[in-house]
């Protein structure tokens, strides 16, 4: 390799992480959207009067429309590209984040989360698609695990971080600062990320002897409606969505709905006390993430780890909802809530799982079709245990009733570890020819 095609080489690998630092910090917003509303509860049914159920489905509005938007986001990310699709993401995120803190009645609180929840529905998928394009195929999924734990440390934000600044500035000062600053990243997203290597005048990292080389021909790439009729035809891209429904509901019920609540009823921790045992099982996430991807990769395997992590997390759920009057012992609950977290991090390993069984130019509609599925359990789960509280919470003692609600956690994640099972062993690389 000559000495100028070495310093691009070099110049790539360096800006690949400026690329990557941007879209991560809309990753930061993304997370304290999805996790923030659960911290804020007590407020919004004190300012909107609302029922347990509203609450629910308030919440479930930001996962209705991000659903809604997975395959819209796999589409413009192979099409327009991850900067395009980021900025204007995360324009509409910051307009309803505005919108959500100066929210005069419910109607509007609905029409903020909505647009929140179609803003920053673009972003996950987005960055995936760019981890396609500038990291190198063995890293995927150590770069996913990366991400998702830069992402967590926005859910983190939205525990005790949020309750510290709704006690100082209001819930609505707060949000109405989330999307100013939410501006800010947009306008970084567009002056700074570039979607592949090649729009810097750098190498691909498929071929870095040559800056105008490409890692495929674009006329062996598919076109987006064969691509995604492809993707959706491929028996083997469904297993991941079954375990990411599960697993992932199950997650965000507890840490961005009703975990706070539950920890206050049940154990009498404060709310800024509940929050803080909340960014355990957000912590546990986080770590997990990283570990599981890195192990993946160093295993050359996704399905044994997957299966391990999914039943770390089923297993922390039946000791949260079966022990004896439904209350974990205080020296218990920390590490129970940590593991819980960790063993929930195998939801990475579905994007690595369905970008390798599928056309590697549709990676963006590939892991937007397994994304879909967190998404529908995170946005039906917890509406789920709204009704379940709403119907018993006047009959049941709390301890009992969560143990009553949970049980729909349970039976989803028992649901996700036999979907494991199905899960095409792809060693860490991309079979989609060898099909």
């Amino acid at each position: 390799m000559s000495h100028g095609a070495t310093e691009d080489v070099n110049r790539s690998s360096a800006y690949r992480w400026v690329v990557w630092s941007v879209l991560v910090s809309a990753y930061l917003v993304v997370f304290f959207h999805r996790l923030a509303l659960g911290v804020v509860r007590d407020d919004l049914t004190v300012a909107f009067s609302i029922s347990a159920t509203t609450f629910g489905n308030l919440g479930a509005t930001y996962f209705y429309a991000y659903t809604l938007m997975q395959i819209p986001s796999g589409l413009l990310a192979d099409s327009i590209g991850a900067r395009k699709t980021v900025t204007y993401g995360i324009l509409l995120a910051a307009a309803g984040s505005i919108l959500f803190g100066l929210a005069p009645t419910i109607a509007w609180a609905y029409g903020g989360r909505l647009f929140v929840g179609i803003g920053v529905s673009v972003v996950l998928i987005a960055i995936l698609k760019i981890l396609s394009q500038w990291f190198p195929a063995d890293q995927f999924a150590t770069m996913s695990g990366v991400t998702a734990f830069m992402g967590n440390v926005g859910g983190m934000i939205a525990q005790t971080p949020l309750a510290l600044m709704v006690v100082y500035f209001t819930w609505r000062t707060t949000f109405v600062g989330i999307g100013l600053f939410s501006f800010f990243i947009a306008l970084l997203c567009y002056v700074l990320v570039r979607n592949t290597p090649e729009e810097k005048g750098l190498p691909s990292v498929s071929h870095r002897g040559s800056v105008a080389a490409s890692s495929s021909k674009d006329s062996d790439k598919p076109s987006l409606k064969s691509g995604l009729v492809s993707a959706v035809k491929n028996p083997y891209t469904w297993p991941g969505f079954f375990v990411f429904m599960g697993v992932f509901g199950a997650y965000v019920a507890l840490t961005g709905s009703w975990g706070n609540s539950f920890l206050q009823d049940v154990y009498g921790y404060s709310s800024t006390g509940a929050s803080n045992r909340l960014i355990l099982v957000i912590l546990g996430h986080a770590i997990g993430c990283l570990i599981v991807g890195k192990l993946s990769d160093r295993m050359k395997r996704r399905r044994r780890p997957m299966f391990l992590f999914v039943l770390l997390h089923l297993i922390t759920w039946m000791v949260l909802i079966v022990w004896k009057d439904g209350t974990v012992p205080g020296f218990l609950l920390a590490p129970l809530l940590f593991l819980m977290g960790f063993g929930s991090s195998a939801v990475i390993l579905t994007w690595s799982c369905s970008k390798d069984v599928n056309d590697p130019s549709i990676s963006g509609i590939a892991t937007s079709i397994v994304n879909m599925g967190g998404f529908i359990g995170a946005a039906i789960i917890p509406v789920l245990i709204g009704a379940v509280i709403d119907r018993y919470g006047a009959q049941l003692s709390a301890a009992v009733l969560y143990q009553r609600a949970f049980l729909i956690c349970l039976v989803a994640v028992a649901i996700s570890l036999g979907a494991t099972l199905l899960v095409k062993e792809t060693y860490c690389q991309n079979i989609f020819s060898q099909k």
